[in-house]
């Protein structure tokens, strides 16, 4: 007996698909317009269309800024609901190491820009870097425990539990737990709106 068990990951790739397909006709792109504009080749977007690949997170966050719409836009088919309640089961892994790091997407929404709340859980001797962002968009990070390393632009940040820090992330810029405690911190994204 054959099962067809659909995972959250048949799910995710779905909602890409669909969402990418909408946002990128909504705003009169074209695949090589798009493509270009996100630093991603134009057989990875027409994979993504297709849903025949799951791509990267990096990738997934270069084409939302290209779009000027957050994660949760590109993955999320349902958003119009004025007060939107996400349970923990709806909650998106979307970055995880063998370690046991990883990063969860709570929440996000559109006005007036995406805006991104995100649970990450970072293990001693790991470390995640981000590509730059378009400017102005801002991350806000408070630590609850563990004492995380942060890097912007080459500079580097103690950042140890209790202690929240702000920056502006068009530049390169990164988490690491140099620590022997595991890192667990809280969050946001803003993304300014698209012009």
């Amino acid at each position: 007996m054959v099962r067809n068990t659909v995972t959250d990951l048949d799910n995710l790739t779905q909602a890409l698909a669909r969402n990418l397909k909408h946002l990128r006709a909504e705003r009169g792109f074209t695949l090589d317009a798009l493509a270009a504009r996100a630093g991603v080749s134009r057989g990875m977007l027409i994979q993504i269309e297709q849903a025949r690949t799951n791509p990267s997170v990096g990738t997934v966050v270069k084409i939302g800024d290209a779009l000027g719409v957050s994660i949760t836009s590109l993955l999320d088919f349902d958003q119009e609901p004025q007060v939107r309640l996400v349970p923990p089961e709806q909650a998106v892994r979307l970055w995880s190491t063998e370690a046991g790091s990883h990063s969860t997407l709570l929440a996000g929404t559109e006005a007036p820009g995406p805006l991104e709340l995100w649970h990450w859980t970072l293990v001693p001797g790991d470390a995640s870097s981000s590509d730059p962002h378009p400017i102005g968009t801002t991350e806000l990070v408070h630590v609850t425990a563990g004492t995380l390393t942060l890097e912007v632009d080459g500079d580097t940040y103690t950042v140890p539990a209790g202690t929240s820090a702000c920056f502006e992330s068009h530049v390169p810029h990164g988490y690491r737990n140099d620590g022997t405690e595991t890192v667990e911190m809280t969050m946001a994204v803003s993304v300014p709106e698209p012009r």
